[in-house]
This record gives C-alpha cells, structure tokens and sequence, in this order.
C-alpha cells in the first residue's frame, strides 16, 4: 500500500449523485490513487434526487434515499464538508476556498456542481410562497408551506414539475399545473400520448392549464394568485416554479474556466485547464447540457476510467429513456419525439383503454418510442434502439414481438452490456451481469443490494429478473420468493408452503405453532396462511374465520360510514325479472339508500346496515358475487351471436358457465374475468384477469390484464378452436395461478415474475399438466360451499360475528 503522503490530491467540488458516482468508480479501479476531499453545499449526505417527489409525499424519508452515509466516507478516507459552498478557486496555487473558510489544495479538481432552476422574469417572484423544487430543503420548504385544502399552482408542465404535482395533491392541496405550451410534456410526449397523460393527471383531481404564459404573482408581499397574458388568473397561496434547470456555472466562471451554456469539456470530460474535469448538469459537451441522470453516471465512469489511469473510454451522447413517477400512470419515452423530423412511425392506439405504442423510424431504424398504458416492452425497443437495429423484417411484430412470444431471455440476452437498465442509478446490463456472475446472487434483492438496481423508483425490477433468468437459467429465484411473508417471521411464502405440504399442517394455528411463529400473526401473515393451507388441503383444511379480512367475514363491502355494500352474483351479467324483483323489494324493505349498476354487470346495494346483512340476504336469495374477496369477481359478457350482428361466437353462455363453474373459489387475489363475442372486445377482455375473444373458428385466450391503479393490457395465451378446450385452459391456469402466485399477487404481476412463455408451456402446451392442474382444481371446486347462505340454512345467528368485525 502506498504511503498516504505519496498519494494524489483530489478535491469534488459538489457532493451530489454525479460525483459521488465518479469517486464510487475511482475507488473501484484504483482505491489507493487519491486522498480525496468533498465539498458539499447542502447540509446534507450524497442523496438520490431521482426520488425527491417521493419525499414530499412523505412515502420516503431523507434515510431511505441516501446514496452514501456517513459510514462510507469515514471508511474511504474521505474528508467530507457538507453545508460548505465554494467561492473560490486559485487556479494557480492549485486551491479551492469555501465561504466558512475551509481549504483544500488539488492535484486535480472535479467541478460537479449541478444546476439551477431556471427563473422567468415574472413581476412579483420575490414573493413570499414563491418556492424551486430541486433538492431537500425545497421538499422540507414545501411541506411546511403546504395545508389541507390550500391552493398550489406549479408553474411547468415537466417530468419534475407533474411530480411536484403530484406530491402537493397528496399533502390534500388543491392542485393547478400551468404550462406554457400547448400539451405537458412537449419534449418527450407526442400529442396523442400528452392528451392521455393530461386525463390521468386530471383524473388525480390536478387542473391543468394549457397556453398559459403567466405575467404577474399577486399579492401584498405573500402569493395570493397568478394572472396571465390572457388576462385570465387563478388564486395560489404557493407557487413552485418547475419550468426548467441551467448550468451552475458561477464557479467555474469567476475563476476562469472556459463556460459557453456549460462547463465546456471533452470527450473524456476534461476542461480548457488540464487540471480541472467536469460532470454532471453543469456540464456542455459537443454543444449539450444533461438533465437526466443515465448520461450523467456515463459520464461519471468515463471520468473515473482516466482519473484511475485507465484512460481507454470517451464519453459519448446516446438517447436516453424518461418514466414519470407517478402512480398509475405507466408512461415511457425515449430517443427522438419531435413531429418535425423526418422520420415515419409504426403506431397502436387504443383510445378506449388508453393504450398507446409508438415508434419513430429512420431508414427502418428506431429513432424514438413512446408507450403509454403498458410499457413493458420499452427496455427491449430502447435495446433496439441503441444498437441502431435494421428492423425492416419485423416492422409487423415490432412493438409486441417478444414480451408476447415469451421468448423473454432471447430479448434480454441481446440487449448490449451498455445498454441502461436502472436508470434512477445508472446501473447498466453489463454491471448486473458482472455483479451476478462473480458475487453468486440469485434473487432481484441480490442485486438490489448488490448494485443499488431497482432500489429506488422499481420501475426496473421486471427487467433485473429478466436478467436474472437469462444468466441463471433455472437456478433463478424469481422477484420476491426469497423475501419474508411479513416481519412476524423470517420464513418465506415458500417455505411456509413446503412446511404444509410436508407435515400436513392444515389451519394456520398448526402451522404457526409448528413453525414457531414469533406473534402472533399479522393481518399479511395470518389471511396468506388461511389461504395456502386451503389451497394445499382443500377437503381438510380448517378455515380460519379470524384470519379473513373483515369484508370476507362479513361477506360484503364495508363502506367508509360503516354501513356495508351487498352484490349479488348476476351470471355472466345476465339477469331475469325475477331477480330484479327481488332485489326491489329487498331495497324498499330495508330502506337502502343507493341501488347502482356496477362495472362489473351486477347490481350494488350500497349503504346496508350491519343488522340487516342476514335479512336481506336471506330474502334476496341469490348468490354472493364475491364483489369483497380474493376470489372470481365478475365474469363480464356481450352478448354475442346469440343476438348480435357483429358476434362471431356465443360469449354469453361461455361466460355464463365459466363463472357458474368458478364462483366461489379462494384465489390469491381478486380475479376479473370476460367473454368478448368478437374482436369488437366489447366486454374490455383486453384488461381483464383472464380475457376470452371469439374470433372465426375459435377463441383467443389473454391473461394477465388489469384496468386498475396499474393500468396494463393482456398479453396473448393461445388459440383454441372449441368452448371445452377454453374451459379446460381456463381452468388449468387458474389452479397454476392458485398454486404458484403469492398471496395478494395479482396475475399481471405473477406472469411478469414467471413469465408468459413458462405459463404457456404449464398450461396450454403440456397436455399431460395441463390435465393434471384440472384434476386439482375439479377437488378444490368440489368442496365449495357459499358459506354465508350455508349459516342462514342451517339457522346459525350470525349477527353477532358481523357485529364483530364491525
């Protein structure tokens, strides 16, 4: 080891992600090259700022984002000043001087000193209430700022400024975003896709105002309001402004480094002083500045590969991809969208189900994409993309080519090693790939742990599986199966299910006895057990009510002012004057206050009191429809050839039967189901559970769509030519679902954890499994009983127990 005195001097001049991730990569090549010193201008340690929104929502703490703690700098040897802003750099005598009077002196020097919001020169923005939205103390700013049901107005339609947007509305602010332009987004959105991400954000409760050039902040000294050039205005009591960043290129101009928009720097990021490097936003290369952070840690491991004497790589400007992190809204973008350039473009809308795929195409190469609605094939394009791939052969399958084939690991495997795949930290293919192969990891925490991937946002997690698998083979252990059922124990959901397999444990008091749970229980751990051990023994098992949620115990909805919400089962929508008449004069009878027609073809009665749930299911005498459970919801039909023109197959009495075959079984998690007639799709089979489309000659099966929070389009299972072989296929990947999702797991998740390809095989190809899969579902359907109409047979006051869970 060299002698500390023998070692280079290197000052960073910013203590952010850009070169925090430039030392990282130093000490990775050559630890003992440099004594490095750090200053900081924040008060705080080196944080991911990717996730600054979900500090002012409160989701995340300042701990949760931290990059580097303390520990880390003391065990590197790095001499950290935070809350210490530099005024000053001697050029000449080699020294950089901060404002409280700390100095340094450098062999070499990084200049990473970020950005700045970009301030419109509006009448009144010295105005108290007038706020940026770049760093912590902005989020700490906002939150003190903010009240339940004040008003905020944020000025910029950007990825950061719908974020801050977002974050606000979740304070409980009344919520505006003005935007100049005439669509959010304008950068990375077209306008159909920026049409549909300004009804989600609307859809959110934010109000959004297009064309809006504001000209004056009112108010005596405090925000009161914004008017416009229009002449039109709208009250505020705070104001964020979010309509841009600039280099923060003070520094490095006051002491004669040469800055044009940035920073001006090479291709191995050095300045117009040899001794001086530079990274990050405060950067120009080849006439560019850089707001997002995957060209940003590029530039970080170019710098790092000299700095460490390596000296081998250049930095280069490759298109980047954009996710907008907000909940429910899946939105992807990456390269070139501007309408303007030449390109032409292989395009899929579905306005009705808000689903949008869009590529930009050069000389059949890919220029641009941009996905809405589902997004999952976005790495794989932007793959495509990067490889500048001559697609002139696969232009008809293009944009659902792989994912939908299930040749998942084939996509991954030709994804190049640069090739970005945590972008919130710059985690490449290649660096996971490394990271799997020499450190032994087997699950998405290994690497999360091991490379920080899907550590921050998640929106790469499906990704750094796919990886998983495509180097591991079959020794990969998908997303979460090494991970707790829950904090009152350390056991898996796989080892609880090899536990009641194998000791024949059959009612969650044995198994947490058995097991020697630590509480006991929780209201994860206790309806997961419930739910396995009946998955597992479903003639013997021992239903435990206490482990039930309070509306499965109930067998109805609980609604917010503790009255409840009874659905009776209609069949595949499908109803008769008789029913109706029933479900009338139990209405009258017990004064229910809202009869409504739901999504799902049934009919809700919502506002039953807790004493009348026995009487008015016992009067109504129809089924439950399950509408509180983790079961078949719905089954949701057309009418099909049995009277429509355009039907090609009979939907309505496919649909009927499944969900007479199907109703009242435990699954992990609520399961949507529908029949379409024909390729109309206009049972919306495209976002359900399992979708069924008549089509000539047959019926095409689709699984794992979802219209929820998390809006995503099924994916194609297989072709079959008769009504037996739909129910047969049904059937098997329903049990394959029983038995292999987690608790609580939804399809779309499971078959992104499992993937489509070895669902497929299970169930449709492998006739012998397939009938196997059957055969354990035909013993877990045929002890079926609707329990809550078994009590009133059998005369049983229940009218305690709902008391109870109430």
């Amino acid at each position: 080891m060299k002698n500390i005195k023998s070692k280079e001097k290197l000052v960073v001049i910013g203590n952010g992600m850009a070169g925090m991730a430039c030392v990282e990569e130093i000490l990775k090549l050559d630890p003992n090259r440099y004594e490095i010193t750090v200053f900081g201008k924040e008060r705080h340690l080196n944080y991911n700022r990717v996730l600054l929104s979900h500090i002012l929502t409160g989701e995340k703490a300042l701990k949760d984002i931290l990059l580097h703690d303390s520990g880390w700098y003391e065990k590197n040897g790095i001499r950290l000043h935070t809350g210490s802003k530099v005024t000053a750099i001697r050029r000449r005598s080699c020294i950089v001087a901060a404002e409280n009077g700390a100095e340094a002196q450098y062999d070499k020097l990084i200049l990473a000193t970020g950005s700045m919001p970009f301030i419109p020169p509006v009448s009144g923005i010295g105005k108290k209430g007038v706020v940026t939205f770049r760093d912590i103390d902005d989020c700490e700013n906002l939150r003190s700022l903010s009240k339940k049901d004040g008003r905020a107005v944020v000025i910029g339609g950007g990825l950061l400024g719908l974020e801050a947007a977002y974050g606000l509305k979740s304070l409980g602010m009344k919520v505006s975003v003005v935007h100049l332009m005439d669509r959010l987004m304008e950068r990375q959105l077209d306008k159909v896709a920026a049409e549909f991400l300004k009804h989600d954000i609307e859809k959110l409760g934010i109000e959004i105002l297009l064309g809006k050039e504001t000209v004056e902040i009112s108010g005596n000294g405090q925000v009161e309001g914004l008017r416009f050039k229009d002449g039109s205005s709208v009250d505020a009591d705070i104001v964020v402004m979010s309509v841009g960043i600039k280099p923060n290129i003070e520094l490095a101009m006051s002491s004669g480094v040469y800055c044009e928009k940035g920073i001006v720097v090479s291709d191995t990021m050095q300045t117009y002083d040899p001794a001086i490097y530079s990274v990050g936003e405060c950067v120009q290369h080849r006439g560019a500045t850089f707001g997002l952070v995957a060209p940003i840690f590029e530039q970080a491991r170019v710098l790092a590969n000299h700095l460490a004497g390596d000296s081998r790589l250049i930095f280069k400007n490759q298109p980047t991809s954009t996710r907008l992190k907000i909940p429910g809204i899946d939105l992807y973008s990456a390269g070139e969208i501007d309408e303007r350039a030449k390109t032409e473009a292989i395009e899929y809308l579905d306005r009705g189900s808000s689903f949008y795929k869009k590529l930009l195409l050069k000389d059949n190469r890919i220029t641009g994409i941009l996905m809405y609605g589902d997004t999952a094939e976005g790495p794989r394009l932007f793959s495509s993309l990067l490889q500048t791939e001559d697609i002139s052969q696969k232009r008809r399958s293009i944009l659902f080519g792989d994912g939908i084939a299930g040749n998942v690991t084939a996509s991954v495997e030709t994804m190049p090693n640069d090739a970005m795949v945590c972008g919130c930290n710059g985690i490449t293919k290649g660096m996971i790939v490394e990271a799997i192969e020499k450190k032994g990891l087997f699950t998405r925490e290994d690497v999360k742990r091991e490379t920080k991937a899907s550590s921050s946002c998640g929106g790469c997690g499906a990704l750094v599986d796919q990886i998983l698998e495509a180097v591991l083979g079959s020794s990969f252990q998908g997303g979460a199966q090494a991970a707790n059922i829950c904090s009152c124990t350390k056991y898996s959901r796989d080892d609880v299910i090899k536990n009641i397999r194998e000791k024949r444990l059959k009612s969650v008091r044995e198994v947490m006895e058995t097991l020697g749970w630590e509480t006991v229980g929780c209201e994860i751990c206790r309806p997961a057990i419930n739910y396995y051990a009946a998955m597992i023994w479903p003639k013997e098992y021992e239903d435990d009510q206490t482990s039930r949620l309070v509306n499965e115990r109930a067998h109805a909805n609980i609604q917010k002012d503790g009255t409840f919400s009874v659905v009776p089962r209609m069949y595949g929508g499908a109803t008769n004057p008789e029913e109706l008449k029933k479900i009338a004069n139990v209405a009258v009878k017990y004064n229910v206050p809202l009869v409504k027609l739901t999504g799902g073809q049934r009919i809700d009665l919502l506002g039953v009191k807790k004493e009348d749930l026995v009487g008015i299911w016992k009067e109504i005498d129809m089924p439950s429809g399950y509408a509180y459970g983790k079961a078949l919801r719905t089954v949701k039909t057309c009418v099909g050839s049995s009277f429509c023109r355009y039907g090609t197959q009979d939907s309505l009495n496919l649909g009927i039967e499944i969900e007479k075959k199907f109703e009242g079984l435990w699954m992990p998690a609520k399961l949507k189901m529908s029949v379409s007639g024909c390729p109309r799709n206009c049972a919306e089979s495209a976002i359900k559970d399992i979708g069924i489309v008549g089509v000539s000659g047959g019926w095409e099966l689709y699984v794992g769509g979802c219209g929820g929070i998390e809006l995503k389009g099924g994916e194609k299972l297989c072709f079959v030519k008769s009504a037996e072989e739909v129910m047969e296929i049904t059937a098997a990947f329903i049990q394959y679902y029983r038995e292999d999702a987690h608790y609580a797991e939804r399809t779309f998740k499971w078959i992104r954890r499992v993937g489509l390809n070895t669902i497929k095989k299970a169930v449709a190809d492998d006739m012998d499994n397939r009938k196997k899969l059957c055969l354990r579902l035909e013993e877990a359907l045929s002890v079926i009983k609707d329990p809550w109409k078994e009590r009133i047979k059998e005369k049983i006051d229940v009218s305690s127990q709902i008391a109870a869970v109430c």
